[in-house]
């Protein structure tokens, strides 16, 4: 079948090469015609030449191209994939040595810890909006996958304000759950789980192996196995069967999957991370030590993409074997070509009463069945409801606030939003850090906005 997918943010190699290595071996999309689209050549180059190399190697019938003009990769599109991020990683990390100085700390600090800090959040909403009012008059039948975050928050926005556009957030947090299954020796064929939630905020409160409950042994695993292994130098810290998952598993009953209880998951909850020595008791690592060698990280292995795409004595397929485990192709292979299937990871509003609790205005994380028909939440049996007060007052609320900030262009909305926070201890605190993220020099337009 021949489509055509517009990559918006193709400069992020990773994902984009991604999408190609599972296109390529997905003989149902062969001839579909792609189209990279970045505001950074260099990037855009080494991304096309990755690509169309993995896809000659391997015989693929793709149609590739590439382009600075982000509505000529539009018109005509049957998918647009979203991973764009235009304020650029350095900006989050000088906003977030600002808070650091204000004394903020990764312990649930989503909106200035993290990587949905609420100056991102506003170059992201803006860029949003424009891409979507350019799909509407472009490509209006075309489905809108995104990757980039601020995903709860963006999909929320887009649905709430969009209603004729089809989109669907995603993330791949649920595949926090694989790991658990394969650290407890599972089959990951036989392993059936259902992970609701908000988006870097879902539970796993259905898990079974071979059709019969897993709860068992998990518990057998903690009681036997688990303090061996965070004692060995296997454990790579903040995994999903960390302590303080484990702590909290046994609060709630429920597993925090993914980003949920994870150090760049904004290190929830904050009550495990009100200083060092309650951290160490959780067996928690560095946040911001582990946030700068994510960086460092994420910077060599784009250095090491681009090494291999301009070193034609190797061959990319071989770099880079196997598939990608990002459900993007399947989602748009199941939609294209009429092949339901159910994913989990994906975001939209609660309409259905998906996760009761949460209003239907909301985007929620849910399994859902994807097919010609789009994407169409699967009603789950929701989550315990201290967990649903738990997102209502550290998720949805701070969210609300930043949405009514963003759409009133009230600066006094958005102070309210930092003194949500529960590093803030005065007023004062919470304006001398606005003050210093709105003055720097890139951030005219956003001055301007929230006045």
């Amino acid at each position: 079948m021949s489509i055509k997918i517009s990559l918006i943010g193709a400069g992020s190699a990773t994902f984009s090469l991604g999408l190609i290595q599972n296109l390529c071996q997905t003989p149902n999309l062969a001839g579909s015609r792609v189209s990279f689209m970045d505001v950074d050549e260099d990037r855009l180059a080494t991304c096309q030449r990755l690509c169309s190399r993995y896809a000659e190697e391997t015989n693929a019938k793709l149609t590739l191209e590439a382009t600075l003009d982000r509505r000529e990769s539009l018109k005509g599109a049957d998918f647009v994939v979203n991973t764009a991020l235009p304020g650029a990683h350095s900006r989050m990390v000088e906003g977030m040595e600002i808070g650091r100085r204000y004394g903020y700390r990764f312990n649930g600090s989503y909106h200035v810890m993290y990587d949905e800090a609420f100056w991102i959040n506003y170059e992201q909403l803006r860029f949003f909006d424009s891409l979507t009012e350019d799909m509407l008059e472009l490509c209006p039948d075309a489905w809108h996958l995104m990757l980039a975050n601020p995903v709860f928050a963006g999909t929320t926005h887009l649905q709430r304000k969009y209603p004729r556009s089809k989109m669907t957030g995603m993330c791949h947090g649920f595949m926090g759950a694989r790991s658990v299954a394969k650290l407890l020796g599972l089959e990951r064929e036989h392993v059936t789980f259902e992970i609701p939630g908000v988006n870097h905020f879902v539970w796993m409160t259905y898990f079974l192996h071979k059709g019969r409950s897993a709860w068992p042994i998990l518990d057998r695993w903690i009681e036997t196995e688990s303090q061996k292994w965070w004692a060995s130098r296997e454990y790579p810290g903040g995994s999903s069967l960390s302590p303080k998952a484990v702590a909290l598993y046994k609060i709630f009953g429920v597993l925090p999957i993914g980003d949920t209880a994870h150090w760049t998951g904004a290190s929830w909850p904050y009550w495990c991370h009100s200083d060092e020595a309650v951290e160490k008791s959780y067996g928690e690592v560095d946040a911001w030590k582990f946030w700068k060698d994510f960086q460092i990280n994420s910077d060599k292995h784009a250095r090491n993409l681009q090494a291999v795409s301009e070193d034609e004595s190797k061959k990319v397929s071989e770099a880079l074997p196997g598939l990608s485990s990002e459900t993007m192709t399947e989602i748009i292979e199941s939609i294209a070509c009429d092949m339901p299937r159910v994913f989990q990871g994906n975001n939209i509003l609660n309409t259905g009463q998906f996760i009761p609790g949460i209003s239907q205005d909301v985007a929620v994380e849910i399994p859902t069945l994807v097919s010609q028909r789009g994407v169409q939440g699967i009603r789950t049996n929701g989550l315990p409801r201290p967990i649903i007060a738990q997102i209502l007052s550290d998720r949805v609320g701070p969210m609300e606030m930043e949405l009514a900030a963003y759409n009133e262009g009230s600066r006094d909305l958005l102070l309210q939003l930092i003194l949500m926070d529960r590093n803030t201890t005065s007023r004062k605190q919470a304006e001398n850090l606005l003050a210093d993220i709105l003055a720097l020099p890139y951030h005219k337009d956003m001055r301007e906005h929230y006045t």
